[in-house]
């Protein structure tokens, strides 16, 4: 009995193999579900691989903080301009805001061409721009080619299209610092190897004083000195530079006397407030009239032929009258995100040059601001200097828009290929000073020094000496 049991057993299992073909049967299907998805998966990678990586969080906040700053120019302008405008020569409300928007579309060209591959293009047009910038502050103060309005000689050019050299020699100068400090790293170690940089810087400031026009030279000089501290120069050497250029400041204010009324308009602007320390004090009252939220957009008084200059130098004024404390504060806020990145775009750029030319460019940009704000506000002397990005002013919004295309593009790591790397020899090179933190020079190879700050090398050295002579008696 327990074989014919068995044997049915012996059916029921070999009944189940059809079963198990039909199991073996489905495994076809399951290996080309997998190969579909491994093919979904190894296209999917492929397009992750072939994306464009994005961009870093430096390169959002520059281009988002210039095109809010470029947009609050255009109705600023409009806003400060239309009054005077429509009243004045042109009988035209929209005059400035057409040469705004003009200007500013050239801009964001070439911002945007730069952004690319405007690296090395700088880099080799360098010393073909500073020539042109020296050759045009040159050419701006002889009589009948330099165009002069309002006492003082500073454009170039006819008709729609004239060039303030001045901006353009702004620029040239932080290009051709940067170069020189980062072909030459021992460039900023003293006095007389910044000699030859110094002296350009000297004669192109010389001629912007003569044109006249002190605030120009002032940002030169400020930019010029921060970018040599982020460099690595000696804040010894840099005070003897500065004691020279405020000498001659001085010596330039006191051979003006414009300058001098502007000087005594800043310290004592009740003093005449009908003469030096008009503007200042229409400043005041616009600042003031604006309260916390500002009397509205197109309703200010004093760009009514009360507040002189409303849409260059002055619109700030006419921002905080109009939009108030929130709208000021949004402005330097702007300025603010706007300084944070370009100080981070230097810090991590790839190589030394653009981490120099980072530094150099935004400083630029943040003294020229500080200077018009300071001024506007009451707490340094008026000096003429428009607000980047936001007063009227073609050749300045051109460089301005220049400026930040290169930071865009060392922000994306963009490179020279003569530039002196990051590293050398499998070590990591000096850190630049503020930028990066650090030192600039690489540290000597001495022995540890002790919390005394005396060097123990020696004295470990004796040590193991004495040492070695115990074990040797003990051996013995």
């Amino acid at each position: 009995m327990t074989p014919a049991r068995a044997k049915p057993k012996r059916a029921k299992a070999t009944g189940a193999k059809p079963k198990r073909a039909k199991a073996t049967g489905a495994t076809p299907k399951r290996s080309k579900a997998k190969s579909s998805k491994a093919k979904s998966s190894r296209s999917a990678k492929s397009k992750r691989a072939t994306a464009k990586p994005a961009p870093p969080i430096e390169y959002s906040l520059l281009l988002t903080a210039t095109l809010c700053l470029l947009a609050f120019g255009v109705v600023m302008v409009f806003s400060a301009s239309s009054t005077t405008s429509l009243l004045g020569d042109s009988g035209d409300g929209a005059f400035f805001l057409k040469r705004t928007l003009l200007f500013g579309a050239l801009g964001l060209v070439a911002m945007r061409v730069l952004s690319l591959r405007g690296l090395q293009l700088a880099r080799d047009l360098t010393p073909l721009l500073l020539a042109i910038s020296i050759v045009l502050l040159v050419a701006v103060l002889a009589p009948g080619i330099g165009i002069e309005a309002n006492g003082a000689r500073r454009w170039i050019g006819a008709g729609l299209f004239q060039v303030q050299p001045s901006e353009i020699a702004k620029l040239a100068l932080i290009l051709y610092g940067a170069h020189l400090m980062a072909a030459r790293p021992r460039f900023v170690r003293d006095i007389r190897s910044m000699l030859p940089y110094l002296l350009v810087v000297t004669v192109a400031s010389g001629l912007i004083v003569i044109e006249p026009d002190l605030g120009s030279a002032l940002v030169v000089a400020f930019a010029v000195a921060a970018m040599l501290v982020a460099g690595g120069a000696k804040l010894r050497h840099l005070g003897l530079v500065a004691a020279a250029v405020a000498l001659v400041a001085l010596l330039a204010i006191a051979i003006e006397p414009y300058r001098q009324a502007r000087l005594t308009g800043f310290l004592h602007p009740g003093a005449d407030a009908s003469g030096a320390g008009f503007q200042g004090i229409q400043a005041s009252i616009a600042l003031g009239s604006g309260g916390i939220f500002g009397v509205g957009l197109g309703e200010s008084v004093q760009k009514a032929f009360y507040l002189p200059e409303a849409h260059t130098d002055m619109i700030a004024a006419v921002i905080g009258e109009e939009l108030g404390l929130v709208g000021i504060t949004g402005l330097v806020g702007l300025f603010v995100m706007f300084g944070y990145a370009g100080f981070r775009t230097a810090q991590r750029a790839r190589d030394r040059y653009g981490k120099l030319l980072a530094a150099g460019l935004t400083s630029l940009i943040m003294v020229q601001t500080a200077i018009n704000l300071f001024a506007v506000m009451g707490l340094a002397p008026l000096t003429g200097v428009p607000l980047p990005f936001v007063s009227y002013g073609n050749s300045s919004l051109l460089v301005m828009l220049v400026a930040v295309g290169l930071l865009l593009n060392i922000a994306r790591g963009g490179t020279v290929a003569a530039a002196q790397p990051a590293t050398r020899g499998g070590r990591a090179a000096a850190k630049l000073r503020v930028v990066e933190g650090g030192r600039t020079t690489r540290p000597r190879r001495s022995s540890r020094s002790n919390g005394n700050g005396r060097h123990s090398g020696g004295r470990n050295r004796r040590a193991r000496g004495a040492g070695a002579r115990g074990r040797g008696r003990a051996a013995r």
